[in-house]
């Protein structure tokens, strides 16, 4: 299994339906491509203050490398991706292998 961590960090103009739909597409991820075997969306509630003004994380379990290969490149990535791009600040991505 495959961990992919997105840490999100967004734009101050990024309107709260902008992030939901966002959020509902990642969600629907495991539906729409093979190889991806769940979503999680979180919002940042650490009392420590050290995110860095990182709001948002998703986690998403890929079911091995095959499943992150048709991921990256597939059409409802890209989809995803027109939503993120035009609200995103920053992102940090971290994958590992379970």
């Amino acid at each position: 299994m495959i961990r992919h961590i997105l840490l999100i960090k967004f734009k101050a103009t990024a309107k709260i339906n902008e992030i939901n739909e966002l959020k509902a597409s990642f969600e629907s991820m495991p539906l729409k491509v093979e190889g991806v075997h769940s979503v999680e969306w979180g919002l940042n509630d650490s009392p420590e203050g050290k995110n860095k003004d990182y709001t948002h994380v998703v986690l998403m379990n890929f079911v091995d490398d095959a499943g992150r290969d048709n991921y990256l490149p597939h059409p409802d990535h890209g989809e995803l991706k027109k939503l993120l791009i035009p609200i995103l600040e920053d992102l940090v991505v971290f994958d590992y292998t379970v």
